[in-house]
């Protein structure tokens, strides 16, 4: 997903391109300056002036210390609908992502460029980045996270999610803050973040096939 999306507002409808395609549109020529839907002239408005949706996709060894959430086949298999499994790793400060495999714990270098970022510990927070990096790597070799273990944290419906949740509530109380459930954790950090990608997905793919995207308001 290289392409940045643009959305604009005219005839009472929200309009979605991709930018090369919008600067396509907004030259002079034959379809200069022309809106796709009521092919009339692109006057805009403040409010209706095109913007940049911003990605919801980020590179997860950029991000310090956070929660990732991905797809072995990419971000276009992160949509709500789509039928497959999604991995999650944890993230320390120098973007060395831990995730919890078949193979045990693994420590990527690449591989998690394109996923849905939750960042966990404020970049003013030094004293916890540097503490939640020591306990990263003194958790990750835990007995409790060995391959043998794999099948049994699967059949709870655990196994990587519930690596990466249990090293959170972890963190949070050496914070002195309140564990979350997976149920709290699942509705307050992630739903939102997933929706906000399948909508981002879906509108990519609708600009791919069709050349723009339209919502009537």
């Amino acid at each position: 997903m290289e392409e940045t999306v643009v959305k604009f507002r005219h005839c009472g409808k929200d309009i979605y391109s991709f930018s090369k395609s919008y600067a396509t549109l907004n030259q002079c020529g034959s379809e200069g300056n022309v809106c796709p839907v009521c092919r009339n002239p692109l006057v805009f408005g403040l409010l209706d002036a095109p913007v940049a949706l911003p990605s919801p996709f980020t590179n997860g060894h950029e991000t310090q210390c956070s929660f990732l959430l991905g797809a072995k086949e990419g971000p276009w298999y992160l949509g709500e609908w789509r039928d497959t499994e999604l991995h999650v790793g944890l993230s320390d400060s120098k973007g060395l992502v831990y995730n919890y495999t078949l193979s045990g714990v693994q420590r990527d270098e690449n591989g998690w460029e394109q996923c849905v970022s939750i960042q966990l510990v404020p970049p003013y927070r030094k004293d916890l980045t540097q503490l939640w990096d020591k306990e990263l790597n003194l958790f990750s070799s835990l007995l409790s996270w060995t391959p043998e273990r794999f099948h049994e944290e699967r059949e709870f419906g655990s196994c990587c999610y519930g690596f990466a949740l249990t090293f959170i509530n972890h963190m949070r109380s050496l914070d002195s803050k309140a564990p979350f459930s997976r149920n709290e954790f699942t509705s307050g950090h992630v739903l939102s973040r997933m929706k906000r990608a399948s909508m981002y997905i879906r509108v990519y793919e609708e600009i791919s096939q069709h050349g723009f995207y339209i919502v009537d308001k």
